[in-house]
C-alpha cells in the first residue's frame, strides 16, 4: 500500500469543526489539534509544578496532537450528535477505530507501533487530554461571543460546567490563571508590567 499516512495527516487542515454552527472564524482540525496539544502540555506542566504530579508532558502533548486523527476520514461529529445516546457513542467509536486502522495501514510496518502507542492512554493522560480538548472548545466559544456571535453561548455554559464538574485541578488552575488573557488585545498582552 502507498505510504500516505503523513499526506493524510496534513489533510487535517481541510476538516472543519463546529459544522452545525455559524462561526465568525471557522476552525479546522489542524488548528484545534495544535491548540489541544499546547493546552495538554500546559496542564501537564501545571500538574508537575503546582500539584506535585509526575506527568510526561511531552508525551501527553504528542498524544493530544494526534487525538482527533480519525476525523480525517470521519469528519468532526458535533458533541450533541456523538453523545446523543450510548448506542450512538458506541457506533461512532467503532467508526473512529476503523478510520484509525485504515490510517495505520498507510505506514510502513516498522513505523506503525510508534503511532499505535499514541492512541494508548493511561487514565491520567486521558483525563488531561479530555480537559485540554474542553478548554480549547470553551476558548473557541468565548472567542466567538467576543466577536458578537451568540451562536456559541449555550455551548460555552455547558463546557464551563463540564470542566468545573470534572474535578481536574490542572484545568481549574489554567482557567483561573490564564483564562482571562485570551480575551485581551495584543497590546495589553505584550505590555511590560514595569512600564
Amino acid at each position: 500500500m502507498e505510504n500516505g499516512f503523513y499526506a493524510m495527516a496534513f489533510r487535517m487542515k481541510y476538516i472543519r469543526r463546529w459544522g452545525l454552527m455559524y462561526s465568525v472564524h471557522p476552525e479546522n482540525l489542524s488548528t484545534h489539534s495544535l491548540e489541544a496539544a499546547l493546552c495538554a502540555h500546559a496542564l501537564a506542566i501545571i500538574g508537575n509544578n503546582r500539584f506535585g504530579k509526575q506527568y510526561d508532558a511531552d508525551r501527553i502533548a504528542t498524544k493530544a496532537l494526534f487525538h482527533d486523527l480519525p476525523e480525517i476520514f470521519t469528519g468532526h461529529i458535533p458533541t450533541p450528535v456523538k453523545y446523543y445516546s450510548e448506542d450512538t457513542h458506541t457506533s461512532y467509536s467503532a467508526v473512529e477505530d476503523a478510520a484509525l486502522e485504515k490510517l495505520f495501514t498507510m505506514l510502513p510496518p516498522e513505523l506503525r507501533p510508534s503511532y499505535e502507542e499514541l492512541f494508548e492512554y493511561t487514565p491520567e493522560e486521558r483525563r488531561l487530554i479530555k480537559a485540554a480538548d474542553k478548554i480549547c472548545a470553551l476558548l473557541k466559544c468565548r472567542d466567538e461571543a467576543h466577536f458578537g456571535n451568540p451562536e456559541f453561548c449555550e455551548a460555552e455554559k455547558t463546557l464551563l460546567q463540564s470542566i468545573l464538574e470534572s474535578g481536574c485541578e490542572e484545568a481549574n488552575y489554567f482557567l483561573e490563571s490564564f483564562g482571562e488573557s485570551f480575551s485581551k488585545p495584543i497590546d495589553t498582552l505584550i505590555q511590560n508590567k514595569n512600564h
